[in-house]
């Protein structure tokens, strides 16, 4: 990259930074988890300074990078990932693992409880649906820390799609082994937490379950450990994630997206197989109590699945 001085309008004093001290901030920043005070001392600017160049930075970030690595998927997209989640972990029309992240604050000015979530910290939720390969395929960021993850899910962009039938998945097939059978919709994987609907699967609640019931929930956590592993590949690679962001939500909204995005470029090249250290057995399928009563075509989908 160019050596080339940017002027940084937000700046108070009249300097000229060059583009590569640019990105030498924000990297450092996003991987590291310091504060902007540990970044004043260590490349002699001013605090407002480094903090202007962070938001402007993680601004263009995901400017440039959003329609490159996580462009919304197209139908022959979801047929792509639903093809790899098959032959990674045998479960049939996947197209996703969703699930929600909280994002660590500090107490927001005058926010009263709205932050404040059920693991006694304050924060912000990162609402994201991932594919076989640990990238981002769907991003929302910014609700309050008190909200649940199916309501969050529910009043997202991509959500009140899917609840209203409006998402762009592929038409329905007939499952692997059952050509005669009866076409299937293409579906979402989502813990207990999350309304069941026919194109979003959670576990079968419960703990006297029959054999069949257990080994659909065993498949379906496999799939769904994807998007947990996700959040912790992002939360190590970008230290930013294990402190508490000293910044104003819409800030932290900001820096969240830049990451996610940074994510997806990161891991479509680094080659790494995170498969090689992952084990998941019986023994690890949990239960628990789900929300609230699914309508009857989703469970029947479910059953037949």
């Amino acid at each position: 990259m160019v050596d080339t001085p940017i002027r940084n309008s937000k700046c108070n004093a009249e300097k000229c930074v060059p583009q590569a001290k640019y990105l030498n901030i924000i990297i450092s920043y996003l991987a590291c988890g310091t504060h902007f005070s540990a970044l004043h001392f260590e490349f002699l600017m001013g605090v407002s300074t480094i903090s202007n160049i962070v938001l402007e930075t993680c601004e263009v970030i995901w400017d440039i990078l959003q329609p490159i690595e996580m462009s919304e998927p197209t139908t022959n997209d979801w047929l792509d990932i639903a093809s790899a989640y098959f032959e990674k972990i045998q479960f049939p029309n996947t197209v996703g693992a969703v699930d929600g992240k909280h994002i660590r604050l500090e107490c927001p000015k005058n926010s009263e409880s709205l932050y404040y979530n059920y693991k006694k910290f304050f924060s912000l939720i990162l609402m994201a649906i991932c594919d076989s390969n640990y990238c981002f395929r769907i991003i929302n960021v910014g609700s309050y820390g008190k909200e649940s993850d199916c309501n969050v899910f529910k009043m997202s962009p991509f959500g009140e799609k899917l609840y209203s039938d409006k998402v762009n998945f592929p038409p329905e097939r007939c499952l692997p082994g059952d050509d005669q059978g009866v076409p299937q919709p293409f579906i979402l994987v989502a813990a207990e937490a999350f309304a069941l609907n026919k194109k979003l699967f959670r576990p079968f609640p419960g703990r006297t379950l029959n054999d069949e019931r257990r080994i659909f929930n065993y498949r379906l956590s496999r799939a769904r450990q994807y998007i947990e592993c996700s959040f912790g590949i992002l939360s190590k690679k970008w230290r930013i994630f294990q402190t508490s962001m000293l910044v104003e939500p819409n800030f932290a909204v900001k820096i969240t997206k830049a990451c996610c995005v940074l994510h997806n470029f990161v891991r479509r090249r680094d080659g790494f197989n995170f498969e090689d250290s992952l084990s998941c057995g019986m023994d690890s399928v949990t239960e628990r109590r789900g929300v609230g009563n699914a309508q009857t075509n989703a469970k029947d989908v479910r059953e037949y699945f």
